[in-house]
């Protein structure tokens, strides 16, 4: 599997399974109904914000976003944003896009990651994220109105490098 920069030809492939995933309304805190045109612009944003895809045999297998949590003095810390195509899961996906991400943000000089807004019933995610020295450091109890589950905790995620 490569990790490389997204290209804008990699939307095709890349909006199918992100529209499944945000449609799904399980793991993302975005509109079920973002249409194709803001789900780009938001998923390709400016630099100093980076999009890269994981490809295998030609095919997109997930894509992630990272970039300064905040500005000025808070930028410094990195955040990111993962989607690993639902028929890819289980490969291994979304823990290489998290270490290609993680050691880009640390050589690009940020001192820390955080994830703003992990669903708790994403156990999948949090024992990934866990895995790579992220922490729970807070739980925003019902910040997440989920389809099933009800409302359910966000965590905050985070990690020094």
């Amino acid at each position: 599997m490569e990790i490389r920069e997204a290209a804008a030809a990699d939307w095709d492939a890349i909006w199918p399974f992100m529209r499944r995933i945000v449609v799904a309304g399980e793991t993302f805190a975005w509109d079920r109904d973002l249409d194709e045109q803001r789900a780009r612009v938001r998923w390709f944003p400016a630099p100093p914000w980076r999009t890269v895809v994981a490809v295998e045999d030609g095919r997109v297998l997930g894509t992630a976003i990272s970039g300064p949590n905040r500005e000025g003095p808070g930028a410094h810390v990195a955040t990111a944003s993962f989607m690993v195509d639902p028929d890819a899961g289980g490969r291994g996906v979304g823990r290489a896009l998290g270490r290609h991400v993680m050691e880009r943000a640390e050589a690009d000089g940020f001192r820390a990651m955080q994830f703003n807004a992990v669903v708790e019933t994403n156990t999948r995610a949090v024992e990934l994220w866990r895995s790579l020295g992220m922490e729970i450091v807070a739980t925003l109890p019902e910040a997440f109105h989920h389809p099933a589950h009800g409302h359910v905790g966000l965590h905050v995620m985070y990690r020094l490098f």
